[in-house]
């Protein structure tokens, strides 16, 4: 991951699934338990929102809570939300332009496999597993 965003998605989301109890959470209260600066919390909810994660409320009474249970949310959809991609080098992101070299290219099938293993492991971990501490 290149970025904060994911790791930041993924403690609001908890932070958001302990503290809701069916309720809207308001963005000052998860920038304050999770100490990061509301006005990049709320860059990070905007994209949650949009991709259908969460759901927001505005106004008095109003705030962010999940769209599905925690069960439902996996690490992979999570990640790919925020990040864009997981893949580790460039030339197997989705959009990549097709490499001129991948036909003799030794290291490809090392990458590809690192590849399938990054999101076979993080389709297998859900936003529950990290709530209830699940050996992972």
């Amino acid at each position: 991951m290149n970025s904060t965003r994911g790791r930041y998605a993924l403690r609001v989301l908890i932070d958001i699934a302990e503290n809701s109890n069916g309720k809207y959470i308001p963005l000052n209260d998860i920038a304050e338990r999770e100490e990061i600066s509301e006005k990049y919390l709320e860059s990070i909810l905007v994209l949650l929102t949009r991709g259908g994660l969460l759901h927001g409320l505005r106004g008095k009474g109003g705030g962010y809570k999940l769209t599905k249970s925690p069960e439902e949310y996996t690490m992979k959809s999570i990640l790919l939300l925020t990040e864009g991609t997981l893949a580790p080098v460039a030339c197997l992101k989705e959009d990549a332009e097709p490499c001129t070299k991948s036909k003799e290219c030794r290291t490809l099938p090392l990458w590809q496999g690192l590849n399938k293993t990054i999101g076979d492991y993080l389709e297998s971990v859900t936003l529950a597993d990290l709530i209830n501490k699940k050996d992972i």
